[in-house]
């Protein structure tokens, strides 16, 4: 039985696991933290649950999808509750609520611009065979050559498939209120990218989050990862948590074994785990500058520093004493200028100014993640990756300028009612995850790092040594991480039976 070590349990890890392990693979995967998930970890404290990653679910049929492959169901390890309004946005002078019902979004579209709504039908139109080429076809190529691009389908559809137009001037085609174009802007900054730097193709967001849909796990987004690792050690999947990996040792051009250093009774211990193929999991810069030797790197400093980087974000979780009233699920702050804000993140990197930044409230739908009566908040900032100076002084002045906000808008006093609150940044990826240059999100999926243009999910030098996750094919974000361990497991199958 070939053995695989995987190293990170967070999603495209767990996914690489459980199709290496159905495959027949000896799978031992490896986990810097106590628990499994990465980045889409769960914080408890004092009576409050927090996701304390992704928040977002989007695209359910990529999770039943997932499930299905094994034979189970999504309901076999969590219910699914679709939210409705899907999420509120905040303009500088007024708010909108965004229905779930279609009908009753083209008539808001209407109120606020007369013939959006046959515009949007339109759009949504090209954004659906976008989605239906893309999930099912784009999004499942390893990115090792161009001739995978090959397709029929995918050729006759090219200039359909938008992939040299921008997301902003697309969306300007369409629609002229500046409310509608941010809306519409908005799914693509889940990408990493300012939508005048993402090609059209991923309208195909729009189309996931208007047809398809907002929803929430109930017990928050920590359920995806708890059905995923209890899948995984079904199939027989070996997990050793709180184990720092310290290094992969090569022999010629193949990895062989992968070491890694944990502590048991206070002493530090050093483990070996022999392996005929590795994955990288974690973050692909790390494990290349870091736990390879020099001459085993596919990519140079200079490469990695030319790459564009999804935003870090500042995050806050917080408890209140109190319920508060008619706040929704999921809420967008745009009451401040996008344009500023996109550039501090992207053209000049900075500490913002004055942010947008989004709220969730998974209280509001789950009455499991906060003791009763009172309020469970996750404040999110997103910030350019590589930042320097985030102290805590720095994040108590943000935090102190989004809560003014938030009270301002929702007419609710909350600072006095704050019984918790923990903040977590640009260090704390680092620190954490080994992020590279403290990025939430990954990379950017700009037109010149798309498929075979991202890091290679296979590495050039070491021949069973391979990556899954956000930092390579087919991108950030929950859905393509489960897509992406599905992938480079079937690269690995390919080479190695």
């Amino acid at each position: 039985m070939k053995k695989a070590v995987i190293i990170g349990s967070g999603f495209a890890g767990l996914s690489a696991a459980c199709f290496l392990a159905k495959a027949g693979y000896d799978v031992t995967v490896l986990e810097k933290q106590h628990t499994p998930g990465g980045r889409a970890r769960q914080l408890k404290e004092n009576g409050f649950v927090f996701d304390m990653g992704p928040s977002w679910y989007w695209m359910p049929e990529v999770f039943e999808r997932f499930f299905n492959c094994f034979g189970k169901k999504v309901s076999d390890y969590y219910q699914l509750e679709r939210l409705d309004p899907s999420y509120r946005i905040y303009w500088p002078a007024n708010e909108m609520d965004v229905p779930a019902s279609y009908g009753e979004l083209k008539k808001l579209f209407e109120t606020i611009e007369p013939g959006s709504a046959a515009q949007l039908d339109k759009f949504l139109a090209e954004a659906e065979y976008k989605y239906n080429v893309g999930i099912n076809k784009l999004v499942h190529k390893p990115g090792q050559s161009l001739t995978e691009f090959l397709d029929w389908e995918v050729i006759k559809g090219v200039f359909k498939l938008d992939v040299f137009t921008n997301m902003k001037k697309h969306v300007a085609k369409y629609f002229t209120h500046p409310q509608l174009q941010q809306m519409m802007e908005f799914p693509v900054l889940f990408l990493g990218a300012l939508p005048e730097h993402t090609p059209a193709l991923y309208s195909l967001m729009n189309y996931a989050d208007i047809k398809l849909g907002t929803w929430y796990p109930q017990g928050g987004m920590y359920k995806i990862v708890e059905g995923m690792f209890s899948l995984a050690k079904e199939l027989g999947v070996k997990f050793y948590f709180d184990h720092d990996v310290q290094s992969i040792e090569v022999a010629g051009n193949k990895a062989k074994s992968v070491t890694s250093s944990t502590i048991i009774n206070q002493q530090l211990t050093t483990n070996s785990f022999a392996a005929d193929v590795v994955i990288g999991g974690a973050d692909y810069h790390f494990i290349e500058t870091k736990l390879l030797p020099e001459n085993c790197r596919t990519y140079s400093d200079e490469y990695w520093n030319k790459r564009i980087m999804a935003p870090s974000c500042l995050l806050y979780y917080v408890g209140l004493n109190k319920k508060l009233n008619k706040v929704l699920h999921h809420s967008l702050f745009f009451d401040t200028d996008f344009g500023v804000h996109g550039k501090e993140i992207y053209t000049e990197p900075n500490w913002p100014g004055n942010p947008l930044f989004y709220v969730s409230a998974t209280s509001v739908t789950d009455n499991s993640v906060a003791p009763e009566g009172y309020e469970n908040l996750f404040f999110l900032i997103p910030v350019a990756a590589g930042l320097q100076g985030d102290t805590e002084v720095l994040r108590d002045r943000y935090f102190e300028n989004i809560v003014q906000r938030f009270e301002d808008r929702t007419g609710q006093k909350i600072k006095e009612n704050i019984v918790y609150k923990k903040s977590y940044s640009v260090s704390n990826f680092v620190n954490d995850y080994n992020s590279f240059k403290g990025n939430a999100y990954g990379l950017a999926n700009t037109l010149l790092q798309t498929a075979v243009l991202k890091p290679s999910c296979k590495s050039k030098k070491v021949t069973n040594l391979f990556y899954t996750g956000q930092l390579t094919v087919p991108g950030p974000g929950v859905p393509p991480s489960l897509i992406s361990g599905e992938v480079v497991a079937k690269e690995v199958i390919k080479q190695l039976g």
